[in-house]
């Protein structure tokens, strides 16, 4: 039996960055049509870079979206419960 090495060759690649395999699945089939009628006239890889871009600056929006409302409602509720509060709380579960 034969065995053969099959080590990556980047010989003929336009580029030395790492790259990335996706399989369509429906999901993705769906993404990339809504985003073909978007940006008409794009490749799918073309499609796939631009969605992957606006997803990221969606998260980013996101998170900075939440680290503000964290920020404006950060201690609202100073003093609303009295020291030994949960104490009180705990001792009334079942053990």
């Amino acid at each position: 039996m034969l065995h053969r090495s099959f080590a990556c060759n980047n010989g003929g690649m336009p580029t030395a960055r790492p790259r990335h395999m996706i399989t369509e699945t429906g999901e993705i089939s769906e993404a990339l049509a809504d985003a073909a009628v978007r940006w008409p006239g794009r490749t799918p890889a073309e499609l796939l870079r631009r969605l992957a871009a606006e997803g990221h600056a969606a998260l980013r929006e996101s998170v900075q979206a939440e680290r503000a409302a964290v920020a404006e409602t950060s201690g609202m509720l100073t003093g609303v419960y009295q020291p030994g509060h949960l104490a009180e709380l705990r001792a009334e579960w079942p053990a």
